[in-house]
C-alpha cells in the first residue's frame, strides 16, 4: 500500500513520470550502539575528571558576551561529523564560557545539586525518553513519583496527610522549579475560593470575585511570589516583616482584617522557610493558625532549607506544617539530585486538577481515576522521568549521607561565621542556620560595593551581594559537595585580603 501511495504521489509531483521518487529509504549515516559506546565511556571519563577537579578552574570565566558565535560555523554541517570532533571543541567552546558552580570556591546564590548517582539517572531517563503526562504514557514514570515523594516526605517529617500512603487523596508531584509550585498552589488557592464564594454570593460574577481576591508574603519572598500573583490576576501584598524579618501571625492577621474591612477576599499566603536574601524563617506555626481561622490556603516555600528537615535537629523551624495546604522544597538545591527537581504535596489536590483540568479524547484513558494524571498537577502537559533521580540518589546515597551532607555544609557555614566573628572589622548581618552567612565590613554602603568588587574582580572566590532596610552585605553559600575546611580558609583569605586592600584605598 505504501508503494502504491509513493508511487502515486511520485507521478503527481513529476509530470506522470516515475523515474524519480522524492523520498527514500536508504540509511543515512548515525550514530548506532557502538559509537555510543565510546562516546558514552569518553564523556563518563571527561566529567569525572572535570568534577574531580573542579577546584583548578577559574569560578567566573572571563569572556565577553557574544563569545561564542566566532568559536563555531555559521551554519550547522552538512554531513555528520564524528563525535570525536565533538568532544575536541567542548574545553574550547563550552567550558571556555562555563560558571563552575560545583567549585568549592562559588559561593553565589545558593547550590544547585549535583552527584554521579543523579547524573545516571538522567542517563537512563533520556534513554527511555517518555513523556509522562498520564498513568498509561508510562505507569513507571507516574507510580515511581508517587512513592519517591512518600520517601521524601518521610525523610522531612511531613505529617501523613501529605502523604499518598495515607490513603486519601493527598500525595506529592515533581514540579520543575520553587517557582512553578508557588503559581500552582496560588491557582488551587483561586479555584478553591471561586468555588466558595460562588455558593455564598450566587450573583457575584467571576470578575467580580477576581477583582477582590488579595494574597500575602513577606517582603523578604523569593520574587517569583509577586510574579505568580501577576500570572494569576491578582493581587498581592508584601507584608512588612518584624525585626527578626520574619513574617508573624499578629503581622498576617492585622493585614487580613484590614483588608476584610475593605471588602477584600484574602485566600492565599506564602511562607517562607528561608528567605532568598538572608535565610529567615517565618513564623509558620502562627500563620497557621490564622490561615485556619480565616479559610486561606497556606503555602509554605521551603525551597532551599527545606532540603535541612532530613535531619531532626531542624525541623523546629517547620513547627505547625501540618497547618499548611501545600508544601515545597527543591532537592536540586541541597539534596544532591540534579536540576530540575521541586518535590511539592498537597493535602487536597483535587483543587490544582480541576483548576488545570483540560480531557481531550485523545489523553484518555480506561485507568483514569486508579492513578493520578500528573498533567493536572502541573502547568505544563509534558515531563520528563525526574523520579529516577530521587530513587537513585536516595539508594545510592541513604539518608544517614544525606544527612552528613547537610550538616558539614552547615558546620562549614559556621566556620566562615566564626572567621568573620573574630576579625573585628567585619559583622554578622543575620543569624546563620542554614549554609548561608550574610557578613559585611563595618561601615557603608559604597565600602561594601567595593569589596564585592573587589572580591569577584579578583576572580578566584564568587560572591553575589543583597541588600535589606537599605542594609548592603554580601552573601556566603557553601555550594559544592567538594567544599571542605580548607577550601572555606582559602576563600577566607581572598576576602581578608580584598578587605586589606579596599579599607587601604578607603581611608587614603
Amino acid at each position: 500500500m505504501g508503494q502504491l501511495v509513493s508511487l502515486a504521489l511520485a507521478r503527481h509531483l513529476h509530470g506522470g513520470h516515475t523515474g524519480y521518487y522524492p523520498f527514500s529509504t536508504t540509511t543515512f549515516d548515525t550514530m548506532e550502539a557502538g559509537d555510543f559506546k565510546d562516546f558514552a565511556k569518553a564523556m563518563t571519563d571527561y566529567i569525572a575528571e572535570y568534577l574531580e577537579n573542579i577546584r583548578d578552574r577559574q569560578v567566573v570565566p572571563s569572556v565577553k558576551p557574544g563569545y561564542l558565535r566566532p568559536l563555531v560555523p555559521e551554519q550547522a554541517p552538512q554531513q555528520a561529523e564524528p563525535w570525536t570532533a565533538v568532544m575536541a571543541d567542548i574545553e574550547r567552546v563550552v567550558m571556555s564560557g562555563v560558571t563552575h558552580w560545583h567549585s568549592p570556591r562559588f559561593h553565589a546564590y545558593f547550590p544547585t545539586a549535583n552527584s554521579y548517582p543523579a547524573i545516571v539517572a538522567d542517563m537512563l531517563s533520556g534513554a527511555i525518553a517518555c513523556i509522562g503526562f498520564t498513568w498509561i504514557a508510562s505507569p513507571a514514570c507516574t507510580e515511581l513519583e508517587v512513592v519517591m515523594l512518600d520517601w521524601l516526605g518521610q525523610m522531612l517529617g511531613l505529617p501523613e496527610c501529605f502523604l499518598a500512603r495515607s490513603g486519601g487523596e493527598a500525595g506529592g508531584v515533581i514540579q520543575g522549579t520553587a517557582s512553578e509550585a508557588t503559581l500552582v498552589a496560588l491557582l488551587g488557592a483561586k479555584a478553591r475560593t471561586m468555588h466558595r464564594v460562588k455558593q455564598q454570593h450566587p450573583e457575584w460574577t467571576e470578575t467580580e470575585i477576581i477583582s477582590k481576591l488579595v494574597g500575602y508574603c513577606n517582603k523578604q519572598a523569593h520574587s517569583s511570589v509577586e510574579r505568580a500573583g501577576l500570572l494569576g490576576g491578582v493581587k498581592l501584598r508584601n507584608l512588612k516583616p518584624d525585626h527578626k524579618r520574619r513574617l508573624t501571625g499578629d503581622i498576617l492577621k492585622d493585614a487580613i482584617e484590614e483588608d476584610i474591612r475593605n471588602g477584600l477576599i484574602p485566600f492565599y499566603v506564602v511562607a517562607t522557610l528561608g528567605t532568598t536574601s538572608s535565610c529567615t524563617f517565618d513564623a509558620l506555626d502562627e500563620i497557621g493558625d490564622v490561615c485556619l481561622s480565616n479559610d486561606v490556603w497556606l503555602h509554605v516555600d521551603a525551597a532551599y532549607a527545606g532540603s535541612a528537615f532530613i535531619c531532626p535537629e531542624y525541623r523546629y523551624l517547620m513547627k505547625g506544617v501540618e497547618k499548611a495546604d501545600s508544601f515545597n522544597f527543591n532537592p536540586h538545591k541541597w539534596l544532591l539530585v540534579n536540576f530540575d527537581c521541586s518535590a511539592m504535596w498537597l493535602k487536597q489536590p483535587r483543587w490544582i486538577v480541576d483548576a488545570f483540568n483540560v480531557d481531550p479524547l485523545y489523553l484518555k484513558h480506561d485507568q483514569q481515576g486508579s492513578a493520578p494524571d500528573y498533567r493536572h498537577w502541573q502547568i505544563p502537559l509534558g515531563r520528563r522521568f525526574r523520579a529516577l533521580k530521587l530513587w537513585f540518589v536516595l539508594r545510592l546515597y541513604g539518608v544517614e549521607n544525606l544527612q552528613k551532607h547537610i550538616r558539614k555544609h552547615i558546620a562549614l557555614a559556621h566556620l566562615f561565621e566564626k572567621l568573620c566573628t573574630d576579625d573585628d572589622r567585619f559583622e554578622i548581618f543575620e543569624e546563620v542556620t542554614m549554609g548561608l552567612v550574610c557578613f559585611r565590613l563595618k561601615g557603608g554602603n559604597d565600602l561594601n560595593e567595593a569589596l564585592l568588587r573587589h572580591i569577584n574582580g579578583r576572580g578566584k572566590i564568587h560572591l553575589v551581594p543583597s541588600k535589606i532596610d537599605d542594609v548592603y552585605f554580601l552573601r556566603l553559600a557553601i555550594c559544592s559537595r567538594y567544599s571542605e575546611e580548607s577550601d572555606i580558609h582559602i576563600s577566607w583569605e581572598e576576602v581578608k585580603a580584598s578587605a586589606n586592600d579596599v579599607l587601604k584605598t578607603h581611608s587614603a
